[in-house]
């Protein structure tokens, strides 16, 4: 979604909890940030600590109001999403939301027609297509030199808080989904999910989604916050090369493998493909994602210019 506004984006965080909080530092460092605001008192006095000149807001009514900003990040539990969404954009105010950018299709329109209606810009934080990597991936799959792809394969597992406005799917996978339409430049003509609950009624814990595209390119994806270790997974395989993102290592989160030879059909000369690491800059897992996406986000207020996930 579009605006036409040039004038220096000033940001209000609403929100300042796990994700919140990193925004808040990245707008910060950008000299972006114009506002904070947290329903729980006891947070948002904790960041004018942090942060001393950084207005503390006590309202998202009052942020909004507040002819000093003009665009709001939001970062509030997804169920809220929606709602403050519609109301930022209604007042005339760009909107950053955090994902998933709504829970139900009819909430994610109705964020959409608002953004259309006032010519303001909604973005949604599908941060990881920032990333170098995913990035570099994109390269060598429009270059052609994986060949045609044939199948991809996300995993994103991890033990951590449990959800209860959202299950695995909607809190991990909306990460995973944003990678694979960047890297098919497709919509799914299918898609399927199933999952299991375990640790609390009505909300699943892991889910796998399988996902179809009309080039034949087949996906999917495993989400789950029960498995005591973490695993951020992404398999590219294409007809000619393979390619393999595991950013849950600390080392060789790239490597680029050969695809075995289409004579090499037996389990006597199935060996190991051969493989050659990618290297790309040193940047922590903050560092690339959060800035990343708020210098995306601060230059599109700005400016009016559309973002990747604008």
């Amino acid at each position: 979604m579009m605006s036409t506004s040039t004038t220096p984006a000033s940001v209000c965080v609403a929100g300042c909890g796990h994700w919140g909080k990193k925004l808040v530092r990245n707008f910060h460092q950008l000299g972006k940030l114009g506002g904070v605001f947290d329903a729980n008192p006891e947070h948002l006095a904790k960041f004018g600590e942090q942060y001393p000149g950084v207005r503390q807001v006590a309202s998202f009514g009052a942020a909004i109001a507040d002819p000093l900003v003009n665009a709001v990040a939001i970062a509030t539990p997804a169920e809220l999403h929606a709602r403050m969404a519609i109301q930022a954009l209604d007042v005339g105010k760009d909107a950053f939301v955090e994902k998933p950018l709504a829970l139900t299709p009819e909430d994610g329109q109705a964020m959409v027609d608002a953004a259309r209606r006032n010519n303001r810009i909604l973005m949604v934080g599908h941060l990881l297509i920032y990333h170098p990597a995913i990035q570099a991936i994109k390269e060598l799959i429009d270059k052609g030199e994986l060949g045609r792809v044939e199948y991809l394969y996300s995993s994103r597992l991890s033990m951590g808080k449990t959800r209860r406005e959202e299950n695995a799917l909607w809190s991990f996978a909306p990460h995973d989904v944003s990678i694979l339409l960047l890297l098919t430049g497709q919509t799914p003509m299918q898609a399927t999910a199933v999952g299991g609950t375990y640790l609390q009624p009505n909300i699943a814990d892991v889910t796998v989604s399988n996902l179809l595209f009309e080039s034949g390119t087949r996906a999917h994806i495993f989400v789950s916050w029960l498995p005591p270790y973490k695993e951020q997974r992404l398999v590219v395989i294409g007809s000619k090369k393979m390619v393999v993102f595991e950013d849950s290592r600390s080392t060789d989160k790239v490597m680029i493998y050969a695809k075995r030879s289409p004579g090499a059909t037996a389990i006597s000369k199935c060996r190991s493909p051969r493989a050659r690491r990618w290297r790309f800059p040193p940047m922590s897992r903050s560092g690339w994602s959060a800035r990343s996406s708020s210098i995306a986000w601060s230059s599109a207020a700005r400016h009016g210019r559309r973002a990747r996930t604008a």
